[in-house]
């Protein structure tokens, strides 16, 4: 399945590992990552996901399909800016957010939205809205998913 990996655009060395690990897992399990395709979060879950021989998709900002970070196997040129974060939660069977700020906060808003699962690592506490699951780790947020969207 598709899973949005949605979080902070500037990260610590440690939230970085911790997206790192969740695309590396998604990868292993035979998912897609998709996401808004630059720093952050989004960065370290193509990274992740890519050294793992998985498939990553980035939906950009810009016009320019190329624009994306170096780990971005499939970038979808939007035109739309941060408009764009609908459609990264639209792409994915469900969400994976680490860390982020009020950009990642909107994707959760339309991730409940649109009825998407969302595990929460490190991330807002959406703990009033059905399908959100707040974990410790990189694996709890992948098995959360997987059991969510089954």
């Amino acid at each position: 399945m598709r899973v949005s990996v949605i979080g902070g655009s500037e990260v610590e060395e440690g939230t970085y590992e911790e997206a790192r690990e969740v695309g590396r897992l998604l990868a292993e399990r035979d998912h897609e990552v998709v996401c808004g395709g630059y720093g952050g979060v989004m960065e370290a879950a193509c990274r992740g996901a890519s050294e793992a021989g998985g498939h990553t998709v980035g939906i950009l900002k810009g016009t320019d399909p190329s624009e994306g970070n170096e780990w971005v196997g499939t970038g979808i040129a939007t035109g739309m800016g941060d408009a764009r974060n609908a459609l990264v939660v639209l792409n994915g069977a469900a969400c994976i957010a680490v860390d982020g700020a009020a950009g990642t906060l909107s994707e959760l808003g339309l991730a409940f939205v649109y009825d998407r699962p969302v595990a929460g690592l490190d991330t807002h506490d959406c703990s009033a809205f059905d399908g959100f699951r707040a974990v410790e780790t990189p694996l709890e947020a992948v098995e959360y998913v997987e059991r969510a969207v089954d």
